[in-house]
């Protein structure tokens, strides 16, 4: 549908009357902000474009507020998403991350409500979380704002925007292993009304680490103009650039067998990474937006979101199976790529009331349309491929800077998806509500990936329904059903493209709001089920690609989720899920995702003492367990295990003046060694204990 003739048909379904002789136009939209000092929020549009409570969605939505960011100091994606309920974060390596939830891989990563899934399903380079106000996370399919993806979850960061006062912060944390950080952040109105403001955050990571050889630094600036370019309309523009420069990077990781098929077992600060080793990515988004107020309470917002993605890195892996005696059996493989993707996501769409029957219900009609471009080149050493690494050859550094030769195009495509979608909120009866809606779209693909077509072209819609019943002043039931598909480019062993993902969500439970909508809590059990769905498989040494096998799967579960206040000054977030995953003969699959996990974070200000602060957290999984891709010299199978474990963290701030404030955390209090993931037959330990101290300052 026409942007214009969207507008016309919101205009008109909304009776607004415009008077040429008023001078003053009432806005009825307000934007959804985090309470000061809250774990809970009152409102959010991540699942449906309207503005509602979590109570008054009908799926799971987790919400980790600014408040709860800064108290655990949770500075990038990967420490948000391992203190969030339902997901599992599998760092394979120390720049590159699968997530998941519900046992699938969450590709859909959205900034402001809009993106295009991941282009190979990971996210390279840690994501800061300076710039962002809050980060939601909605478990299930998204299928209604999501075209393409899978039911697993949809990670939305909202991007913090200018106040119409001047306030100012400026910290700095120093911790183990030599980490140093500074944020800033101003917002400033540029005119004496603040109907013209803007907004500056920066930041700057300097950190070593406790894995040989690593290095990190990490720069962010982020700007945003806002402007009421009239009483009913919104305007915004902003740009963001994050520079992730490390060194001793890690391609692959640690081999978890000897030949014999038994565990090996490293110091925790080994690593295969050399002192060459750089995985350097630049991060660019140049965003804008324009929020109509139509009258009647319709808005219209066009949005426009620009991704620009440079990587630039010189990477060692190391494959093979160590011999328990001597150390020997692994060998060399070097490479070096470069890879530029770029993005431009636009989004339409109008929301409002409508009058039938007596009783007002809430429409929304939108399209989307997204580009995405993506190119890599590589580069082997191929006299550096291969060599012996004995003994400890692997592990100490010394492997020198192969010569690597000119770079050769290995991947060119271009993936682009149109989707229309629409959804009306019904109200029926007082206490009820059904949602009905869905999308319709178009997603194409041309090019090739080292050497494979991974062309596509397909439509499907996608339906989407949703209910939430009110049966207490308090509590709701609700239940949803979502389909999503998603075209797949990674290739069997026999370099053929995968057929597109077919998945699915259906969920129903029970939610809770108290202390208008501070509190809020959902009991929910779902079923996820995707066919077709890519499974790594090996590693082909002839074209530096892994291959994957498909599975058809089917996960299975209960979920709780907590946040908000509990009682004046406890703060609290705290979520637990139990799944099994299977296939369709009902043996388990995915034995890598951890079936059990949780979640909990508290804080809590003294009433006596209100300017102190105490808090603590705990993530918790069951064991995990996979069988390698190799075999004993008698043929058996290989079972690599993690078990279960806990991490404690604790935190506690003080504010000296009510500008100055001083800080401590303490991570992984019990100094637990682990594997960080058993995602792939190699993998790496977990950070051990460490502390930091933060000072600061605000206006």
């Amino acid at each position: 549908m026409p942007l214009s003739l969207a507008f016309a048909l919101a205009a008109a379904s909304a009776d607004v009357a415009l008077d040429p002789q008023a001078t003053d136009i009432v806005v009825t939209g307000q934007r959804e902000t985090d309470e000061a000092g809250a774990y809970g929020v009152r409102s959010s549009s991540s699942a449906t474009r309207l503005s509602l409570s979590q109570r008054e969605t009908p799926q799971s939505v987790s919400i980790v507020t600014r408040t709860q960011l800064d108290d655990f100091r949770l500075n990038d994606v990967n420490a948000v998403l391992a203190s969030t309920t339902g997901v599992n974060v599998q760092q394979v390596e120390t720049d590159r991350t699968y997530y998941s939830a519900r046992g699938f891989d969450i590709i859909n990563f959205q900034v402001d409500g809009i993106g295009l899934p991941f282009a190979y399903g990971l996210q390279n380079g840690a994501l800061d979380t300076a710039t962002y106000e809050r980060v939601e996370v909605l478990r299930g399919a998204n299928g209604l704002l999501s075209s393409t993806g899978n039911p697993s979850a949809t990670i939305n960061f909202v991007h913090k925007r200018p106040g119409q006062d001047f306030a100012a912060s400026l910290t700095g944390t120093y911790g183990s292993f030599d980490d140093k950080r500074v944020d800033g952040d101003a917002t400033v109105p540029l005119t004496g009304d603040g109907h013209i403001r803007a907004r500056v955050v920066g930041a700057y990571l300097d950190a070593g680490s406790y894995l040989d050889r690593y290095h990190m630094k990490r720069s962010v600036a982020y700007g945003v103009v806002e402007a009421d370019a009239t009483p009913t309309t919104t305007v915004s523009v902003g740009y963001q650039r994050q520079d992730n420069r490390t060194r001793g990077s890690l391609w692959g990781a640690l081999p978890l067998y000897y030949t014999d098929g038994t565990p090996t077992d490293y110091r925790r600060s080994t690593s295969t990474g050399q002192s060459w080793s750089h995985w350097n990515i630049k991060d660019q988004q140049i965003f804008g937006d324009i929020t109509q107020q139509l009258g009647g309470g319709w808005i219209a917002k066009l949005s426009a979101y620009r991704h620009v993605i440079d990587e630039k890195d010189q990477l060692f892996y190391v494959y093979g199976a160590p011999d328990r005696a001597t150390g020997d059996g692994l060998f060399s493989y070097p490479g070096a790529f470069k890879g530029p993707t770029r993005d431009l996501t636009l989004d339409a769409y109008v929301s409002g009331p409508l009058s039938l029957f007596g009783r007002t219900h809430e429409l929304v009609i939108g399209i989307n349309r997204g580009a995405a471009q993506l190119k890599q080149y590589s580069s082997y050493a191929n006299d550096s491929i291969g060599l012996p690494l004995p003994g400890d050859a692997a592990f100490d550094g010394s492997f020198g800077l192969p010569a690597f030769p000119a770079f050769d195009l290995s991947a060119d495509f271009d993936q682009r998806r149109e989707s229309a979608y629409a959804l009306v909120r019904l109200n029926p009866a007082d206490g009820v509500k059904l949602m009905l809606g869905g999308n319709v779209t178009h997603a194409t693909s041309d090019g090739y990936s080292y050497g494979v077509r991974s062309d596509f072209d397909r439509t499907r819609a996608s339906p989407y329904v949703g209910a939430t019943v009110d049966f207490s002043r308090n509590l709701s039931a609700y239940a949803s059903y979502a389909k999503i598909f998603n075209p797949q480019t990674e290739v069997d062993i026999g370099r053929r493209v995968l057929p597109p993902i077919d998945g699915e969500n259906l969920e129903a439970g029970i939610k809770g709001a108290w202390f208008e909508n501070r509190l809020n809590a959902s009991l929910a059990i779902f079923r996820v089920r995707q066919d077709n769905l890519a499974e790594a498989a090996g590693f082909d040494t002839g074209t530096g690609q892994t291959y994957y096998t498909t599975i058809d799967a089917k996960s299975e579960g209960i979920e709780f989720d907590l946040a908000g206040q509990i009682l004046p000054g406890l703060q609290a977030s705290a979520g637990y899920t139990l799944l099994r995953i299977r296939n369709p003969e009902g043996q388990a699959v995915r034995t890598y995702v951890p079936r059990n996990t949780g979640r909990a974070s508290l804080t809590w200000t003294p009433a006596a003492l209100p300017s102190l602060k105490l808090g603590g957290a705990i993530k918790y999984q069951s064991n995990i367990r996979r069988v390698a891709d190799a075999t004993t010299p008698s043929g058996g199978a290989i079972l690599i295990r993690q078990p279960g474990y806990a991490l404690v963290d604790l935190m506690a701030r003080y504010d000296i003046t009510p500008h100055w404030s001083l800080g401590a955390n303490l991570n992984n209090l019990t100094n637990k060694k682990y594997l960080t993931s058993l995602y792939w037959d190699q993998a790496y330990y977990g950070a051990p204990r460490t502390a930091s101290v933060t000072i600061g300052w605000k206006f």
